[in-house]
């Protein structure tokens, strides 16, 4: 299992300040949570198929319909700046070379 010194290491690693108490209540906490990984892996999962979640999810979208604008002036002529038929917009790369 894990012990204090462990604890003390990764929290070095992962750049974190705790306590003395939080080492011991981290130690036990984690101790607690591969227990329980050592339960689960004492069941047999051959025959259960891989899963990415416990319940089947499904997305429930519509399927996109491409509509053109009725009016693409109006529309371009609304924007904050234009550059002829387009949106001019900030820009936002910037290159680092010469």
């Amino acid at each position: 299992m894990i012990d204090r010194e462990q604890v003390k290491k990764v929290a070095h690693l992962a750049r974190l300040d705790i306590t003395t108490e939080e080492e011991e209540q981290f130690t036990t906490q984690l101790n607690s949570i591969l227990g329980y990984f050592e339960q689960l892996s004492e069941l047999d999962t051959a025959d259960v198929p891989p899963t990415t979640r416990a319940i089947e999810l499904s997305n429930i979208t519509r399927s996109d319909t491409l509509k053109p604008f009725p009016d693409k002036e109006a529309l371009v002529q609304a924007a904050p700046e234009q550059e002829g038929d387009y949106f001019r917009v900030p820009k936002i790369l910037t290159s680092d070379e010469g």
